[in-house]
Formats: C-alpha cells, structure tokens, sequence
C-alpha cells in the first residue's frame, strides 16, 4: 500500500504560479504510475497530468498542455505538478493518485490510492 500527500496549494492571482507536492509513503513509490486529478465545484473529476513509474512518459489534458508540467523524483518518493499561467478556471481541488497499472493511465479507474486533495484557488 501507499499513502499520499499533498501539499503547496493555495490562493494565487490569474496568471501565477504555483507548484503541487504529492509526498508518497509505504511501499517505494517507484512501482506505481502517478497521476493529479481535480475536481471544481459542480463538475465532474478529471485528470491533469499523468506519469509513469519511471518519471519518462507523461500525458496531460488538453487545457493544461503547455502551462502545466508533471515530473517525479522516485528518490524523494514525491511527484510534483508545476501549475504556471494559472486561470480562473483552474480553481478545483486537486488529487493525488498513484496505481499499480505499467503504462501512463488517464482513467481514475486505474487509480487505486489517492490522497485528500488540496485546494487551488486562482482568482481573477
């Protein structure tokens, strides 16, 4: 098992930066693809950014592209989400999840551990 973390969230203005900490414990982190999802008020969950074990391929959704960018440091056991150019739009509590699957997963099916989540808030 592992057990997830977040951290770094927070208030920002429209067009700041911010950088989201997933801290993992348990089991070497190393063996589990890793992915943030959020989810903004009244609408439904969905992936961020995902990444595999290795930290060497990685899939974002299309309105984050360019803007976001995640990376692991297996050593550090942390995966991390580098937020720039934020808007509005990215306010939503954001999650941390990590699975067991090999290749870079974007469905939330295949996420067996998540963290609490953390709040982003970007304000206009």
């Amino acid at each position: 098992q592992v057990q997830l973390i977040e951290s770094g969230g927070g208030l920002v203005q429209a067009g700041g930066s911010l950088r989201l900490s997933c801290a993992a414990s348990g089991r070497s982190f190393r063996d589990y693809g890793a992915a943030w999802f959020r989810q903004a008020p009244g609408k439904e969950r969905e992936v961020v950014a995902a990444i595999n074990r290795s930290g060497t391929s990685t899939s974002y959704t299309e309105s984050v592209k360019d803007r976001f960018t995640v990376s692991r440091d297996n050593v550090k056991n942390t995966v991390y989400l580098q937020m720039n150019i934020l808007k509005p739009e990215d306010t939503a509590l954001y999650y941390c999840a990590a699975t067991t699957v090999t290749y870079v997963s974007i469905s939330s099916a295949d996420y067996n551990y998540w963290g609490r989540g953390i709040r982003v808030t970007v304000s206009s």
